[in-house]
């Protein structure tokens, strides 16, 4: 027969999955600003060689960027996986949300490329989904905000052809939704590890 938690017990057993999940969450700091970083890039990368009147290689910075950060995230997190050999329950949930960002972002980029449509606008409306649940299950609002800021770039892009606007918007979404948390995330990574 199992047995009943009292209500005090649910709630000490839900604010350490909690704790678990802001250590181990923290560590993300370091996907949150490679990400940050390489899509900042590869951005700026496509506008130049748009403007450059290279429109036709405007994608190889996407890919580049893409596979670089997928080989390097990688990498770092079969190494995290070995020191850390126990994943709690919040590491799994916020894993498939990612997972499953990235198999819908794919799908979106090859009909939206084979459909001749620009993705951008619709991948930072996406980009939001994964980044507001990441803050909720974490209570790290700062990625709360960067997920709401995401939306409102992804609908602000929607209305705009004018590429510096939409790569200012997306730039800033970038910088204020992965990279600013990502540097808070890494201080409260520092703290804890002191701690």
């Amino acid at each position: 027969m199992e047995q009943s938690m009292t209500p005090a017990e649910s709630l000490k057993l839900i604010e350490s999955m909690i704790g678990q999940a802001k250590r181990s969450f923290s560590r993300m700091s370091f996907y949150f600003l490679l990400w940050g970083v390489l899509l900042i890039a590869a951005m700026i990368a496509a506008y130049l060689l748009r403007t450059n009147g290279s429109p036709a290689m405007q994608g190889i910075p996407w890919g580049v960027a893409g596979a670089l950060g997928g080989l390097i995230s990688s990498i770092h997190g079969a190494r995290e996986g070995r020191k850390e050999q126990v994943a709690n329950p919040m590491d799994r949930i916020i894993g498939w949300v990612w997972a499953t960002f990235v198999i819908t972002m794919i799908i979106m980029i090859v009909c939206s490329v084979k459909n001749g449509i620009d993705p951008g606008a619709n991948i930072t409306l996406l980009t939001g989904l994964p980044t507001f649940l990441t803050g909720q299950i974490m209570r790290f609002r700062p990625l709360i905000l960067g997920g709401i800021l995401f939306w409102v770039a992804g609908i602000a892009m929607q209305f705009t052809q004018d590429a510096a606007i939409l790569v200012g918007l997306y730039c800033g979404a970038m910088l204020l939704g992965y990279i600013v948390p990502g540097v808070l995330l890494k201080r409260q990574e520092d703290v804890l590890r002191t701690a």
